[in-house]
Protein backbone atom coordinates (compact mmCIF):
# COMPACT_ATOMS: atom_id res chain seq x y z
CA UNK A 1 0.00 0.00 0.00
CA UNK A 2 0.96 3.63 -0.46
CA UNK A 3 -0.24 5.25 2.75
CA UNK A 4 -0.61 8.91 3.71
CA UNK A 5 -0.88 9.44 7.48
CA UNK A 6 -2.31 12.82 8.45
CA UNK A 7 -1.17 13.45 11.99
CA UNK A 8 1.94 11.34 11.57
CA UNK A 9 3.78 12.50 14.70
CA UNK A 10 1.01 12.21 17.28
CA UNK A 11 0.43 9.69 20.07
CA UNK A 12 -0.87 7.11 17.60
CA UNK A 13 0.53 8.58 14.41
CA UNK A 14 4.22 7.98 15.04
CA UNK A 15 3.99 4.33 16.14
CA UNK A 16 1.53 3.76 13.31
CA UNK A 17 3.95 5.16 10.74
CA UNK A 18 6.73 3.03 12.24
CA UNK A 19 4.60 -0.13 12.01
CA UNK A 20 3.51 0.56 8.43
CA UNK A 21 7.10 1.08 7.32
CA UNK A 22 8.14 -2.14 9.10
CA UNK A 23 5.49 -4.03 7.11
CA UNK A 24 6.96 -2.76 3.85
CA UNK A 25 4.43 -0.09 2.90
CA UNK A 26 5.38 3.23 1.31
CA UNK A 27 4.42 5.89 3.86
CA UNK A 28 4.14 9.66 3.79
CA UNK A 29 3.51 11.32 7.16
CA UNK A 30 1.99 14.77 7.46
CA UNK A 31 3.29 17.20 10.06
CA UNK A 32 2.94 20.94 10.56
CA UNK A 33 6.47 21.17 11.95
CA UNK A 34 9.56 21.14 9.75
CA UNK A 35 11.62 20.14 12.78
CA UNK A 36 9.72 16.85 12.99
CA UNK A 37 10.48 16.01 9.37
CA UNK A 38 13.83 14.52 10.38
CA UNK A 39 12.10 12.28 12.91
CA UNK A 40 9.77 10.96 10.21
CA UNK A 41 12.61 10.49 7.76
CA UNK A 42 14.64 8.59 10.38
CA UNK A 43 12.02 5.83 10.64
CA UNK A 44 11.85 5.34 6.89
CA UNK A 45 8.83 7.45 5.93
CA UNK A 46 8.56 10.55 3.77
CA UNK A 47 7.69 13.78 5.59
CA UNK A 48 5.09 16.16 4.17
CA UNK A 49 5.01 19.55 5.88
CA UNK A 50 1.64 21.29 5.66
CA UNK A 51 -1.23 22.55 7.80
CA UNK A 52 -4.39 20.48 7.36
CA UNK A 53 -6.40 23.69 7.67
CA UNK A 54 -4.67 25.01 4.54
CA UNK A 55 -6.68 23.25 1.83
CA UNK A 56 -4.31 24.17 -1.00
CA UNK A 57 -1.16 23.05 0.81
CA UNK A 58 -2.81 19.82 1.88
CA UNK A 59 -3.95 19.05 -1.66
CA UNK A 60 -0.42 19.64 -2.93
CA UNK A 61 0.94 17.20 -0.34
CA UNK A 62 -1.58 14.51 -1.31
CA UNK A 63 -0.95 14.99 -5.02
CA UNK A 64 2.78 14.52 -4.45
CA UNK A 65 2.26 11.36 -2.36
CA UNK A 66 -0.41 9.76 -4.62
CA UNK A 67 -1.57 7.42 -1.85
CA UNK A 68 -3.84 4.42 -2.25
CA UNK A 69 -4.86 4.73 1.42
CA UNK A 70 -5.19 7.74 3.74
CA UNK A 71 -5.35 7.73 7.55
CA UNK A 72 -6.83 10.65 9.48
CA UNK A 73 -5.24 10.98 12.95
CA UNK A 74 -5.32 14.77 13.12
CA UNK A 75 -5.54 16.21 16.64
CA UNK A 76 -3.99 19.10 18.55
CA UNK A 77 -4.53 17.92 22.12
CA UNK A 78 -2.07 19.32 24.70
CA UNK A 79 0.48 16.78 25.94
CA UNK A 80 -0.69 17.43 29.49
CA UNK A 81 -4.24 16.46 28.53
CA UNK A 82 -7.54 18.31 28.24
CA UNK A 83 -8.35 20.44 31.28
CA UNK A 84 -10.86 22.89 29.85
CA UNK A 85 -13.16 23.15 26.84
CA UNK A 86 -10.85 25.64 25.12
CA UNK A 87 -8.11 22.98 25.00
CA UNK A 88 -10.21 21.13 22.42
CA UNK A 89 -10.85 24.07 20.08
CA UNK A 90 -7.87 23.39 17.74
CA UNK A 91 -8.83 19.70 17.55
CA UNK A 92 -12.44 20.62 16.85
CA UNK A 93 -11.30 22.60 13.81
CA UNK A 94 -9.20 19.69 12.59
CA UNK A 95 -12.21 17.37 12.93
CA UNK A 96 -14.47 19.70 10.95
CA UNK A 97 -12.43 21.81 8.50
CA UNK A 98 -9.42 19.49 8.54
CA UNK A 99 -11.56 16.47 7.70
CA UNK A 100 -13.24 18.36 4.86
CA UNK A 101 -9.88 19.37 3.41
CA UNK A 102 -8.36 15.91 3.80
CA UNK A 103 -11.37 14.16 2.29
CA UNK A 104 -11.39 16.39 -0.77
CA UNK A 105 -7.62 16.11 -1.23
CA UNK A 106 -7.69 12.31 -0.86
CA UNK A 107 -10.43 11.96 -3.48
CA UNK A 108 -8.65 14.35 -5.85
CA UNK A 109 -5.40 12.39 -5.45
CA UNK A 110 -7.14 9.15 -6.37
CA UNK A 111 -6.96 7.46 -2.95
CA UNK A 112 -9.13 4.36 -2.63
CA UNK A 113 -9.72 4.37 1.13
CA UNK A 114 -9.82 6.81 4.05
CA UNK A 115 -9.66 5.56 7.65
CA UNK A 116 -10.51 8.12 10.31
CA UNK A 117 -9.72 7.93 14.03
CA UNK A 118 -12.67 8.92 16.21
CA UNK A 119 -13.62 8.70 19.90
CA UNK A 120 -15.20 5.63 21.53
CA UNK A 121 -16.70 7.33 24.64
CA UNK A 122 -18.77 9.56 22.33
CA UNK A 123 -20.21 6.59 20.45
CA UNK A 124 -21.15 4.71 23.63
CA UNK A 125 -23.13 7.43 25.37
CA UNK A 126 -23.85 10.36 23.11
CA UNK A 127 -26.41 11.79 25.51
CA UNK A 128 -23.60 12.76 27.89
CA UNK A 129 -21.68 14.70 25.27
CA UNK A 130 -22.76 18.08 23.99
CA UNK A 131 -21.31 21.27 22.65
CA UNK A 132 -18.60 22.02 20.12
CA UNK A 133 -16.48 18.92 20.80
CA UNK A 134 -19.38 16.53 20.23
CA UNK A 135 -20.47 18.42 17.11
CA UNK A 136 -16.92 18.20 15.75
CA UNK A 137 -16.73 14.43 16.27
CA UNK A 138 -20.15 14.03 14.64
CA UNK A 139 -19.08 16.16 11.69
CA UNK A 140 -15.88 14.18 11.17
CA UNK A 141 -17.65 10.82 11.19
CA UNK A 142 -20.55 12.01 9.04
CA UNK A 143 -18.30 13.49 6.35
CA UNK A 144 -16.40 10.22 5.93
CA UNK A 145 -19.43 7.91 6.10
CA UNK A 146 -21.44 10.12 3.73
CA UNK A 147 -18.59 9.95 1.20
CA UNK A 148 -18.53 6.16 1.56
CA UNK A 149 -22.28 5.93 0.93
CA UNK A 150 -21.92 8.18 -2.10
CA UNK A 151 -19.21 5.90 -3.46
CA UNK A 152 -16.60 8.63 -3.84
CA UNK A 153 -14.14 6.87 -1.51
CA UNK A 154 -14.12 3.90 0.84
CA UNK A 155 -14.57 5.35 4.33
CA UNK A 156 -14.02 3.58 7.65
CA UNK A 157 -14.47 5.06 11.14
CA UNK A 158 -12.44 3.73 14.08
CA UNK A 159 -13.66 4.81 17.51
CA UNK A 160 -10.66 4.47 19.81
CA UNK A 161 -10.79 4.15 23.56
CA UNK A 162 -8.56 6.36 25.68
CA UNK A 163 -4.96 5.59 24.79
CA UNK A 164 -2.59 4.15 27.35
CA UNK A 165 0.97 2.83 27.21
CA UNK A 166 4.39 4.04 28.28
CA UNK A 167 4.68 6.07 25.05
CA UNK A 168 1.32 7.79 25.52
CA UNK A 169 1.67 11.37 26.86
CA UNK A 170 -1.39 10.91 29.10
CA UNK A 171 0.20 7.87 30.75
CA UNK A 172 3.52 9.68 31.18
CA UNK A 173 1.73 12.62 32.82
CA UNK A 174 -0.11 10.33 35.23
CA UNK A 175 3.11 8.49 36.14
CA UNK A 176 4.78 11.81 37.00
CA UNK A 177 1.82 12.85 39.15
CA UNK A 178 1.69 9.50 40.95
CA UNK A 179 5.40 9.65 41.75
CA UNK A 180 4.82 13.10 43.25
CA UNK A 181 1.72 11.80 45.11
CA UNK A 182 -0.48 14.32 43.34
CA UNK A 183 -3.00 11.96 41.75
CA UNK A 184 -5.70 10.92 44.23
CA UNK A 185 -7.77 7.77 44.35
CA UNK A 186 -11.50 8.53 44.37
CA UNK A 187 -13.61 6.43 46.71
CA UNK A 188 -16.74 4.94 45.18
CA UNK A 189 -15.56 5.60 41.63
CA UNK A 190 -18.05 3.67 39.51
CA UNK A 191 -17.24 5.34 36.20
CA UNK A 192 -16.31 3.10 33.29
CA UNK A 193 -13.95 4.29 30.57
CA UNK A 194 -13.19 2.46 27.32
CA UNK A 195 -9.42 2.23 26.93
CA UNK A 196 -6.97 0.75 24.43
CA UNK A 197 -3.23 0.21 24.42
CA UNK A 198 -1.42 2.20 21.74
CA UNK A 199 0.06 -0.99 20.26
CA UNK A 200 -3.40 -2.55 19.88
CA UNK A 201 -4.77 0.63 18.32
CA UNK A 202 -1.96 0.61 15.77
CA UNK A 203 -2.67 -2.99 14.79
CA UNK A 204 -6.40 -2.38 14.50
CA UNK A 205 -5.80 0.63 12.26
CA UNK A 206 -3.63 -1.38 9.87
CA UNK A 207 -6.29 -4.11 9.78
CA UNK A 208 -8.89 -1.48 8.92
CA UNK A 209 -6.77 -0.37 5.98
CA UNK A 210 -6.72 -3.93 4.69
CA UNK A 211 -10.06 -5.44 5.72
CA UNK A 212 -12.43 -2.85 7.16
CA UNK A 213 -15.85 -2.61 5.52
CA UNK A 214 -16.43 0.65 3.71
CA UNK A 215 -19.12 2.64 5.52
CA UNK A 216 -18.41 0.69 8.72
CA UNK A 217 -17.72 1.99 12.22
CA UNK A 218 -15.66 -0.03 14.71
CA UNK A 219 -15.04 0.42 18.43
CA UNK A 220 -11.31 -0.11 19.08
CA UNK A 221 -11.23 -0.81 22.82
CA UNK A 222 -10.01 -3.30 25.41
CA UNK A 223 -12.46 -6.04 26.36
CA UNK A 224 -13.08 -4.45 29.75
CA UNK A 225 -13.84 -0.84 30.65
CA UNK A 226 -12.21 0.56 33.79
CA UNK A 227 -12.59 3.45 36.19
CA UNK A 228 -10.02 6.21 36.55
CA UNK A 229 -9.32 4.87 40.02
CA UNK A 230 -8.54 1.44 38.53
CA UNK A 231 -6.02 3.10 36.21
CA UNK A 232 -4.34 5.06 39.01
CA UNK A 233 -4.04 2.01 41.25
CA UNK A 234 -2.62 -0.18 38.46
CA UNK A 235 -0.04 2.45 37.53
CA UNK A 236 0.93 2.93 41.18
CA UNK A 237 1.40 -0.83 41.57
CA UNK A 238 3.58 -1.06 38.48
CA UNK A 239 5.65 1.95 39.50
CA UNK A 240 6.22 0.49 42.96
CA UNK A 241 7.15 -2.88 41.47
CA UNK A 242 9.61 -1.30 39.05
CA UNK A 243 11.18 0.75 41.85
CA UNK A 244 11.67 -2.33 44.02
CA UNK A 245 13.63 -4.04 41.24
CA UNK A 246 16.04 -1.15 40.80
CA UNK A 247 19.48 -1.72 42.36
CA UNK A 248 20.03 0.28 45.51
CA UNK A 249 22.89 2.74 45.50
CA UNK A 250 25.53 1.97 48.11
CA UNK A 251 25.98 4.58 50.82
CA UNK A 252 29.31 3.12 51.98
CA UNK A 253 32.31 5.40 51.66
CA UNK A 254 34.84 4.52 48.98
CA UNK A 255 38.25 3.50 50.22
CA UNK A 256 40.87 6.20 49.98
CA UNK A 257 43.33 5.73 47.24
Amino acid sequence: MIVFVAGGTGTLGLPLVRALVAEGHTVTALTRSRSKGAEIDAIGARPAVADALDASALQTALQAARPTHVIHELTAIPRSGVRRASDLEPTNRLRTEGTRNLLRAAIAAGARRLVVGSFAPFSRDRARFAGAAAAAVQSMESQVLDAARAGTIEGVVLRYGLFYGWEAPSTATMVTMIRKRRLPVVRGDHGRLPIVHVTDAVRATILALERGQSGGSYDIVDDQAVSMTDIVRELATRIASASSRMPRRSTAASPAG
